[in-house]
């Protein structure tokens, strides 16, 4: 029987079920795809395939000897604090002896080192995220909307029922509104839990732990039980784009050092709709996790769901400070939060199947949620926000210095850090969120396409790199075209080559900042090349792009017979015609010891910014969490 059936959310596209044979589907798909293309009422027809999609955590269940969690030197669990969690004396050395009150009273709160300062000697760094003065403001996500696309959401879990939002919530798999996972012995859809868990666990009420937007309203859309193509992820990222405001996801395609796929007509067409139409135009805002394939070689810029204009790509530090062994590199990176690293390092503390908690959430799945969480926060004291903005927001605010000891930082000619593991740095939710409470949006998008200046040699081979020229000096000066600040850099590639693993390539800008777009993956042997893919960077974000751009291919991995052709390439340039407000008193000064208590306590020192605000602003821009705050800020923060 064939079956027609609209596809959820898309007007005037429909998926046609055809009942056939196996003999009769290998004989007859293309020409029926083929025929379809032909008639005059069909703008276009795709067979649909099933695609691999990986959740982004890397810990099996059958590898847990126990859920109890690690004992950590140097670290105290706040139940070990007895007075107000205000309450600190500037002039101990040691924190042993500061005792502070439980904020909450949720059996893992203790765990959540990420959302608290439990160091025992202010010589160690301070390692979270920054959000305890927020929630002492009352911010606490409360009327933002998120959606976790996953393997389900158990909503009747006692730590999220109350922060559930049937809503937004769907199963794509099943064709219902009723998300909750499968049961199995493996306990392995328990993904979705876990995210939404770490986001909108329920605080004080002595269940599992507290999420970082603990009032947000969570819901979960499931595609990952099933199979999965290009109308599956379509439907789940077009779901309900009206009423959320935040789509978290942490899955992608294989990470296996070999893999090259992007989002698919109807995904792309989702998220193009989401952003342009989605929050009454304000724009969806969609977080990505970065990927897990670091162990063997994997490069993010090979992920199109990564390296999409549109995402927030989230990557991971471990408990302290260090690029985890799983993390991948690449200049798609827009920011980084918490997760698990060596063996010995804390993970992540969240809700369960089963009414369960667990402490044992990892990889970049667990560093998604959080992000979306801040950003949660955010758009509680400014639903103003658009998705431009919020990335915006995300470069100008993040840290670099928690994270300065690894090493890959340079500093680009806008004056930004970057360092393709971390993007702009660790994200500081406090310093986001005041930011976003007094931003002017930014100016429209402008694009800009170069082709590369041609070529007579067209050839590749393995020891010998070839250097491919952009003219963007005049092209993006013309009317339409024209930026002065950079955002996202796409360098669209067509080439063939006999091992594409073994190439790498380098941009750039005519300022001279240089990025590495693509490294070498030893497992991929695909003699595929790439055909029309794009490479995206924001690591020259705020950059002036008029000039000459350089890109540069080569091979020295081999093997030597290695040998293939470049086709055609287009620079494609994203960004604005006038410097955006925020930046118009100069690039960004940087707090360098971020990660350090400040000696002085209660009133706060001037710190110097570039944004437009005026010295009482200045004076209360980066608090720390015993910082006192008059009423005035906490009305003009709140905009009671």
């Amino acid at each position: 029987m064939d079956l027609l059936i609209q596809v959820l959310g898309f007007k005037d596209t429909y998926i046609w079920l055809k009942d056939s044979s196996p003999s009769e589907q290998k004989r007859g798909n293309l020409r029926l795809t083929k025929a379809l293309d032909a008639n005059s009422k069909i703008v276009w027809a795709d067979q649909q395939k099933t695609v691999k999609r990986l959740k982004r955590d890397y810990i099996s269940l059958a590898d847990l000897d126990s859920e109890k969690p690690l004992t950590r030197e140097k670290r105290l669990q706040l139940n070990a604090y007895g007075a107000a969690l205000n309450a600190v004396n500037s002039e101990e050395e040691n924190y042993g002896a500061v005792h502070r009150t439980r904020m909450f009273n949720d059996e893992l709160w203790d765990q959540e080192w990420y959302l608290q300062d439990t160091r025992t000697n202010k010589a160690l760094p301070k390692l979270d995220l920054n959000v305890l003065p927020l929630y002492r403001l009352g911010i606490t996500g409360r009327g933002v909307k998120i959606a976790v696309l996953d393997d389900g959401l158990e909503y009747s879990h006692d730590d999220l029922r109350n922060n559930y939002d049937a809503a937004i919530s769907y199963d794509i798999n099943e064709g219902d509104t009723d998300p909750i996972p499968r049961y199995d012995v493996s306990g392995m859809n328990g993904h979705g839990t876990r995210c939404a868990g770490e986001i909108a666990m329920e605080a004080n009420n002595r269940k599992c732990g507290v999420g970082i937007a603990f009032e947000a309203s969570i819901g979960g859309i499931k595609l990952l039980d099933g199979l999965v193509n290009d109308r599956v992820e379509g439907e789940a990222l077009g779901y309900e784009q009206e009423l959320v405001d935040i789509y978290t996801a942490s899955w992608g395609p294989a990470d296996d050092g070999k893999s090259l796929e992007a989002p698919g007509r109807l995904a792309v067409e989702a998220l193009e709709r989401g952003v342009r139409e989605g929050r009454n135009g304000k724009g969806n805002i969609y977080v990505w996790a970065s990927g897990n394939g670091g162990s063997k070689s994997d490069d993010c810029a090979c992920d199109g769901y990564v390296g999409s204009v549109y995402t927030v790509a989230v990557g991971s530090a471990s408990q302290t400070g260090r690029f985890p062994w799983y993390g991948e590199r690449c200049p798609a990176t827009l920011a980084t939060t918490y997760s698990s690293g060596a063996y010995h390092d804390q993970m992540i503390a969240t809700t369960d199947l089963k009414n369960t908690c667990t402490t044992r959430h990892t990889g970049t799945s667990a560093s998604a949620p959080l992000a979306a969480g801040i950003l949660a926060l955010a758009l509680q004291v400014n639903d103003d926000l658009t998705w431009r903005d919020i990335q915006h927001l995300v470069t100008w605010s993040s840290e670099y210095s928690p994270l300065r000891e690894n090493p890959g930082w340079f500093k680009n000619a806008a004056g930004f850090w970057f360092n393709s593991r971390f993007g702009f740095g660790l994200m500081n939710a406090y310093a986001l969120v005041a930011a976003s409470s007094n931003w002017t949006t930014v100016p429209g998008k402008t694009v800009c396409k170069v082709d590369n200046v041609y070529t007579a040699d067209i050839g590749l081979a393995y020891g010998n790199s070839k250097k491919l020229q952009f003219d963007a000096g005049s092209v993006c000066r013309t009317p339409g075209s024209e930026i002065i600040s950079l955002e996202h850099v796409e360098i669209e590639v067509n080439l063939e080559y006999s091992r594409r693993g073994a190439l790498q390539m380098h941009l750039a800008a005519p300022s001279g900042t240089l990025v590495q777009i693509l490294s070498p993956r030893m497992l991929d042997n695909s003699d595929a090349g790439f055909a029309k893919w794009k490479f995206m960077s924001v690591a020259t974000w705020g950059e002036d792009p008029r000039g000459t751009w350089t890109l540069d291919i080569f091979d020295q991995t081999g093997p030597v017979q290695n040998n293939g052709t470049i086709g055609a390439f287009t620079l494609i340039l994203h960004g604005t015609e006038r410097i955006p407000d925020y930046r118009k008193n100069g690039p960004r000064i940087y707090d360098e010891d971020y990660n350090r208590i400040r000696k002085t306590y209660g009133v706060v020192e001037p710190i110097a910014t570039n944004s437009a605000q005026d010295e009482y602003e200045r004076r209360i821009q980066w608090p720390g969490i015993d910082d006192i705050l008059d009423e005035h800020w906490l009305q003009k923060l709140l905009k009671l």
